[in-house]
């Protein structure tokens, strides 16, 4: 049987490589930093890293490191077992309340990654008679987990809060409304404008829900996401997010929201409850993370001037960076196979960056999406300018 299949298999890949969407992985052989070390793809030795989702630069902090180590020591390796059997620790229940206090909730619960934890609310909450209102642009975790559930399913597009009024109106019928964003869109660097979302929530009685995956940690005042950015913190019921990005860069994912809500998650979130608990040495290494956040105004200032440096200097040379001021900076190149080349040209010049196409991003909107970290200084950021500058003239020379 599976000759015939493997004969499928492999046209499909020959179809993916043809079409200049195939995603290769490049091996990085040291740890996650500013500059990694490459072993394949024309990469010249050490690299500058310019794709990875480590805006703090916490994923190789010493102190981040020591508490992890030390987790090793105290609370062991895994626990074997999923939550409400006998895989709680107090290492848990400490990290669930930071976490909450942080992000100014009620409770917290804890998922092996915020896919997860966007795939175990839906289906627990709603219901063939409820609604739930999503962001076109929303992550693809979203997506599934908002197929697993049996409620109504409506779509309005990226940020329009008159056609999210629309659909309001149109789902008047149903028992619940829940109202579904990202903070900021991954591919974009977008923000969701959450203080006139909340305001129709309020008007038309709906719950509103954020995945803050690429905000906690250095968007706001004090870091602590799109809510606090906007001033609605104790307005938006549900968020979800990564301890994997800005908050040290390892794995995992939560549910900060009202109490009764990570309640019923705790009794009925399939992921959750089948699931292994979050290794200890990441949750322990999180708290350290926490404790870093409450004194990382140097971190977040750096990264936002990294951030600045980049996007103008990119527009100074004449590239079309989509607007924003979010330490993800597309630079929107149009065509994949295009995208792709840029991408290994600039390995070739010392910078690591990734070229997103169809199906990540739509047909014929291929990118680089650029990611500043505060781990970068300014050099690093002016020698990135100087390779996309000397990666376009090669390819202009290509034909």
């Amino acid at each position: 049987m599976y000759a015939s299949v493997r004969d499928d298999l492999s046209a499909t890949l020959d179809e993916i490589r043809d079409a200049g969407l195939f995603k290769p992985e490049r091996v990085i052989s040291t740890p996650q930093s500013a500059s990694v070390a490459v072993t394949a793809g024309g990469a010249p030795g050490e690299v500058l890293n310019f794709c990875a989702n480590n805006y703090l630069g916490l994923a190789d902090h010493p102190e981040v490191v020591a508490a992890a180590k030390d987790a090793l020591d105290r609370w062991g390796y895994g626990m074997a077992s999923v939550r409400f059997i006998c895989g709680t620790q107090e290492i848990h229940k400490e990290l669930e309340q930071r976490l909450s206090a942080f992000l100014g909730q009620e409770d917290t619960i804890l998922y092996s990654s915020c896919f997860d934890a966007n795939g175990g609310v839906f289906e627990t909450l709603l219901g063939p008679e409820d609604a739930v209102i999503s962001d076109a642009l929303n992550h693809a975790s979203i997506i599934d987990g908002i197929r697993l559930s049996k409620a109504r399913r409506l779509r309005y597009a990226n940020r329009d809060l008159t056609e999210l009024e629309s659909r309001l109106k149109e789902s008047q019928d149903a028992r619940r409304r829940l109202i579904v964003t990202d903070g900021v869109f991954s591919m974009d660097g977008y923000v969701a404008p959450l203080a006139e979302i909340c305001d129709l929530a309020d008007r038309y009685d709906a719950m509103v829900m954020v995945d803050d995956s690429h905000a906690v940690g250095f968007v706001g005042p004090g870091g602590r996401g799109t809510p606090e950015l906007h001033g609605v913190m104790h307005r938006v019921d549900i968020i979800t997010g990564t301890l994997g990005k800005a908050l040290g860069g390892a794995s995992g994912g939560y549910v900060a929201a009202r109490a009764e809500i990570v309640a019923l998650l705790r009794q009925r979130s399939r992921p959750y409850l089948f699931s292994n608990s979050l290794a200890p040495v990441i949750a322990a290494a999180s708290i350290k993370v926490l404790d870093l956040l409450e004194s990382a105004d140097e971190l977040r200032d750096r990264l936002n001037a990294n951030t600045a440096l980049f996007r103008t200097e990119m527009t100074d040379a004449g590239f079309e960076i989509l607007p924003g001021d979010h330490a993800i900076a597309p630079v929107m190149i149009g065509d994949a196979a295009e995208a792709g080349r840029m991408a290994e040209l600039l390995l070739e010049r010392g910078v690591y960056v990734i070229g997103f196409s169809y199906p990540v991003v739509p047909m014929g909107r291929a990118r680089i999406r650029v990611q500043l970290s505060a781990a970068h200084s300014t050099a690093d950021v002016e020698r990135a300018v100087a390779a996309f500058v000397d990666a376009r003239e090669a390819m202009k020379r290509e034909g």
